[in-house]
């Protein structure tokens, strides 16, 4: 009875609301074949912890805001991603707010050229400040980098959000990156695991800098002396020091000592800048000038790629080798290769470019730590929105990581997670 009076009810309801609106309900029923699809990049979104920082509804910004988003670099597939993420987070912004032309919350994307550029970045960052935006969010390439400017942009209005790295700096609202620490430890013991848990490893980062490489680096080498006893780094070379070790390599073919090589290098330094010859003469003999010169031309030759190998062939137990960023990986590929071991020692490191997935395929490498530059670039622009009202942030965001390697490649989750 009680089946047949709900029934009635709905009937009466159905009658009272007209027609049409039973036909549409009818038609809700009925497969049409069409499906609301999600994004192909929702999995990136999804990866974001805390959820919010993946989702722009409540981001009811007025019309006009302005966000100034600075990376590291514009010519990587991990920056063409975040750039990529920063554009989708200000369309779907736009979109849900219903703004156009004058009204579009503009959100503008800047990064230096080529490499990791401090000066250019800071150039950039002193640029964007005079346009007065709403919120700078930046991918500091040096940790310590730009207090002054960031304490002016402050004194302005103009808040300051992080992405990619952090930075030391106390006024910063919210950071949006990958979990460093975890991510290092993850490929630190999937190395240790590859090379059946005994042996020399070696470990290249990609600057002395940056907050990701620093704590890269500490979390790899701590993960390691915790828990796998029998693995030890033998080397750490770092990118931006090449040049420096290149000498050092250089002074010891010629049979000169590192300390010899740094007391004629702080000598030949003060005779430049004294231009004092005979001052000169007393501090450096015709023998010590002449094998300076040696050592400046040998190294000035060597590529960083010979550098590299230079270092790893003290170790010829080297059994594995990390990579903390997507040119330290290519980097260790190239010297491996070069070296024809690509096969005796295990390769792995961070991101997954199109050249680093190419390589995992041939074999080349073995593991990569993925990150999620497109999350990242879409999580940096609702922090930087939430900063501008007011609504809270969290201190850091996880935009989350994937393991790769050629066993799992091919899973939907795992390819969800890829760029090129």
């Amino acid at each position: 009875m009680k089946k047949r009076v709900m029934t009635v009810v709905a009937l009466a309801m159905c009658a009272v609301m007209g027609m049409s609106a039973c036909s549409s309900a009818d038609e809700d029923e009925v497969f049409t074949g069409e499906t609301v699809k999600e994004p192909k990049w929702q999995a990136k979104l999804n990866a974001i912890s805390p959820a919010v920082y993946g989702n722009i509804e409540d981001l009811d910004l007025e019309p006009g805001t302005y966000i100034s988003v600075i990376g590291k670099r514009e010519d990587s597939a991990y920056w063409q991603q975040v750039e990529a993420g920063v554009k989708q987070a200000a369309e779907d912004i736009n979109e849900r707010l219903g703004y156009s032309g004058e009204d579009k919350v503009k959100v503008v994307f800047n990064a230096p050229a080529e490499g990791e550029d401090i000066d250019e970045q800071v150039n950039i960052l002193d640029e964007e400040m005079a346009r007065y935006p709403n919120v700078i969010a930046i991918a500091s390439i040096a940790e310590n980098a730009s207090a002054v400017q960031f304490d002016l942009a402050i004194e302005n209005g103009i808040s300051i959000v992080a992405f990619d790295s952090g930075n030391s700096y106390q006024g910063i609202q919210s950071t949006c990156m990958t979990d460093n620490a975890e991510a290092a430890a993850t490929g630190a013991e999937k190395l240790c695991e590859a090379i059946g848990e005994s042996g020399e490893v070696a470990l290249i980062v990609q600057d002395s800098v940056s907050a990701n490489a620093r704590e890269r680096t500490e979390a790899f080498q701590k993960e390691i002396s915790d828990n796998h006893p029998n693995v030890s780094v033998v080397e750490t070379i770092y990118m931006d020091h090449l040049d420096e070790m290149k000498r050092e390599a250089a002074a010891e073919q010629l049979g000169v000592t590192v300390e010899q090589l740094a007391g004629w290098t702080e000598a030949a330094s003060g005779l430049e800048e004294s231009g004092d010859s005979a001052s000169g003469e007393e501090t450096m003999s015709e023998e010590a000038k002449t094998r300076l010169e040696d050592i400046d031309s040998i190294a000035g030759g060597m590529s960083d790629s010979e550098a590299v190998t230079y270092y790893l062939e003290k170790h010829p137990e080297l059994k594995g080798c990390f990579g903390t960023n997507a040119d330290a990986v290519l980097l260790g590929v190239e010297v491996l290769k070069g070296m024809e071991k690509t096969e005796e020692v295990v390769m792995m490191g961070f991101d997954a470019g199109k050249d680093q997935l190419a390589a995992l395929e041939k074999g080349e490498i073995d593991g990569l730590v993925v990150q999620n530059p497109f999350g990242m670039g879409y999580a940096a622009v609702v922090a930087a929105a939430r900063t501008v009202l007011e609504i809270g942030n969290e201190a850091l965001v996880d935009t989350g990581y994937t393991w790769v390697d050629q066993e799992n490649i091919e899973e939907e989750a795992v390819q969800a997670m890829l760029y090129e």
